[in-house]
């Protein structure tokens, strides 16, 4: 899944067709709002932007301090799927409902250093779990390696949920995160970034990965 997080913005339509004819399944929009993660980015506007461009569906990751005010906003913007950082409010079960009756797909990403812990108690709540692999707030970044054994026992406590894997992911990390028990990956700098354009980047992957 391409992330428009390194996408030329100001190529936005092209950048996403391009995404879109490289075979991409879904987008991912990256928001960040300059106090859970040192970088500001994107917003309900820009989600509907795209939605307008693309029939993919839109999947947002909420990088933001107390993600219940915003649920909505970005439900009526056209997102498909809403993503939390469990370490971002005290309120993790009532936004999963909330993102649930907004009509959107609710999921849970855990930073690095975030133990898998809290899944058990919201595992009913959620369609997808997104491992990040890198710390959260710029592209760019190398995968951890040692994610993979995180990676490795998320799979075992939930062994039928989408698992997302995001952050430093190239035609090496890939293979980790999928051997790991990776299902879903998340790519920005290795797809947008690629001399051949996003298609080639997507395919490149897809290569590796089978």
């Amino acid at each position: 899944m391409p992330s428009l997080l390194a996408a030329d913005l100001t190529r936005l339509g092209e950048e996403v067709r391009a995404a879109e004819q490289g075979g991409a399944d879904r987008i991912q929009i990256d928001v960040m709002d300059g106090h859970f993660v040192p970088n500001l980015a994107m917003g309900p506007d820009l989600v509907a932007a795209v939605r307008g461009i693309t029939k993919l569906q839109l999947e947002v990751h909420l990088m933001v301090e107390r993600p219940e005010r915003f649920v909505a906003a970005f439900a009526r913007a056209g997102a498909d799927f809403i993503q939390i950082q469990v370490e971002s409010t005290p309120l993790l079960q009532r936004t999963l409902a909330e993102i649930e009756a907004c009509g959107c797909r609710p999921g849970v990403v855990l930073n690095p250093a975030t133990p898998i812990e809290v899944l058990r108690e919201v595992a009913s709540q959620i369609q997808m779990v997104n491992v990040m692999t890198v710390e959260p707030g710029f592209g760019g970044q190398r995968f951890i390696a040692a994610s993979a054994a995180k990676i490795e026992r998320v799979r075992r406590l939930l062994p039928e949920i989408d698992l997302e894997v995001d952050g430093g992911i190239d035609s090496d990390s890939a293979q980790v995160a999928i051997a790991a028990g990776a299902n879903v990956l998340v790519a920005g700098t290795s797809v947008f970034g690629h001399p051949g354009g996003a298609g080639a980047g997507i395919a490149a992957l897809r290569a590796v990965i089978g």
